[in-house]
């Protein structure tokens, strides 16, 4: 049962029904938790009332059970889109920040990056809670601080004001450019103009065929610009993309490519040991292959590695339909996912007043299609020139630092979403923060967008066969 408060914010929900069903389940199965309802703050300063789930999960360590008190506020797409989930400390205690959890309490779980409802639900989430925090508990006491045997974890909730996104932590932030061709400089001087770095390291890599501007940027030696050939000064950087690429003249697509992976091979695992906290951010060509590789050969959580994929199209599409086609349509969101390649589709994306942080994906109606498809043939004529791609890349790297959980159609894995099984990279929608990317939930699309997607994948795997790694 719930409170008169909770049946009217639930009320506002656009999948009602489907939420109440949810959390019913969660209090069969942990009757301890209670849906209560509160205000979050987003990170443009807005406030929505919300639900939010608070209560404990039982953690056993080292033969002790202890109960962790956890916080999921559910957005207004919930359960289509995955909870915002926290622990929540108690003055005693202190949050020991690793793989699973950030400084602030914010958790961070395979199960959140491939939110997939109904196969995703909160019951599901509480056991890869569970789960995880046996391996590695996330809080211990200030007496204890950081040593192995945390001699008490939480046994009692606090409440904790939740002011999420939106800022620059007191850290000093660095990020390092992989490639001193023009792709290179044109990521450095928008970032610069862009976001409030402490430090921007440009790494010439000597086997990248784009090369040049480096040279040049040293001369005209920039304010907390640094030019190096050494891939050692990226150490303990916020944000990593590399742009390098290494073409050769070989005559099959598979070989050219398998060029850039060699070119990967000889450092991407290095980058991911002097910065294992980093995002990786792609954007060496085939975006969506180069991604898939870096993946592999960080062997970083795949949250942490993303490419530039239709971010720039994204962008332009919207620009597109709100100045020519649907200047009064407001509350709407283009996206461009998918392969970056003619297969491209566009979806929805619903935004409401103060909500335009988290949302839920459409597919584009039958009368706005002819339009859509105008706007997407009108993209066709504009070209990824190197500086237009450092404006996405800042964009992007401007998200990610100060953590403004903005969403951006980048490339990430796909496996999961919207049906698709296979451990392939394709543009879709993610929130973007300074721990990477959470993958906005699947949205089924029209049969001749399906066809693109699947042939995109197929495409994929089929030239994935064919690269050594």
């Amino acid at each position: 049962d719930f409170s008169e408060s909770v049946k009217k914010i639930l009320s506002k929900y656009k999948f009602r029904d489907v939420a109440i069903e949810e959390l019913q389940k969660v209090s069969r199965l942990h009757p301890d938790i209670k849906v209560k309802y509160g205000t979050y703050t987003f990170s443009d300063s807005s406030q929505k009332d919300l639900l939010k789930v608070v209560g404990n999960i039982p953690v056993r360590y080292q033969g002790r059970l202890y109960n962790l008190p956890i916080l999921l506020w559910l957005v207004d797409s919930f359960p289509f889109t995955p909870p915002i989930c926290f622990l929540r400390p108690t003055s005693s205690m202190v949050i020991r920040e690793g793989k699973h959890v950030d400084s602030k309490g914010r958790i961070h779980l395979p199960g959140l990056h491939n939110w997939d409802h109904p196969k995703s639900s909160v019951n599901g989430l509480l056991a890869e809670m569970i789960a995880k925090f046996e391996e590695e508990p996330p809080l211990a006491s200030k007496s204890s601080g950081h040593v192995e045997n945390p001699n008490d974890l939480l046994t009692h909730v606090s409440n904790l004001t939740v002011n999420e996104g939106g800022h620059r932590s007191d850290q000093a932030v660095k990020v390092s450019v992989i490639g001193g061709g023009d792709l290179g400089v044109a990521a450095v001087l928008s970032i610069m103009a862009k976001s409030s770095v402490d430090k921007l390291v440009l790494i010439d890599v000597p086997e990248s065929s784009t090369k040049g501007g480096a040279t040049d940027l040293e001369i005209f030696s920039l304010p907390k610009v640094e030019v190096s050939k050494d891939l050692s000064a990226s150490a303990g950087s916020k944000v990593v993309i590399v742009t390098a690429n290494a073409w050769s003249d070989e005559q099959s697509y598979a070989s050219v490519v398998q060029t850039n992976v060699d070119l990967y091979r000889g450092m991407i695992a290095r980058l991911a040991q002097l910065s294992p906290k980093a995002v990786l951010l792609i954007a060496s060509q085939p975006v969506d292959i180069m991604t898939h590789v870096a993946w592999r050969q960080s062997h970083l959580l795949p949250t942490q590695v993303i490419g530039v994929g239709c971010n720039l199209d994204s962008v332009r599409l919207s620009q597109i339909i709100n100045i020519s086609l649907l200047a009064n349509n407001t509350g709407k969101q283009a996206w461009v996912i998918g392969e970056l390649s003619e297969n491209k589709v566009a979806v929805w994306g619903n935004v409401g007043p103060g909500t335009d942080q988290l949302q839920s994906l459409t597919p584009v109606p039958n009368s706005t299609k002819p339009l859509m498809d105008r706007a997407l043939e009108m993209l066709k004529g504009r070209g990824q020139r190197s500086w237009s791609v450092g404006l996405s890349i800042a964009d992007i790297t401007h998200s990610i630092i100060t953590d403004q959980k903005k969403i951006h159609s980048v490339t990430t894995l796909a496996e999961g979403w919207g049906g698709i099984g296979s451990k392939v990279f394709l543009s879709l929608p993610c929130i973007l923060g300074e721990n990477g990317s959470t993958r906005l939930a699947g949205v089924p699309v029209g049969s001749e967008d399906e066809l693109r997607l699947r042939e995109s994948v197929a495409s994929q795997i089929n030239l994935f066969m064919q690269l050594r790694l």
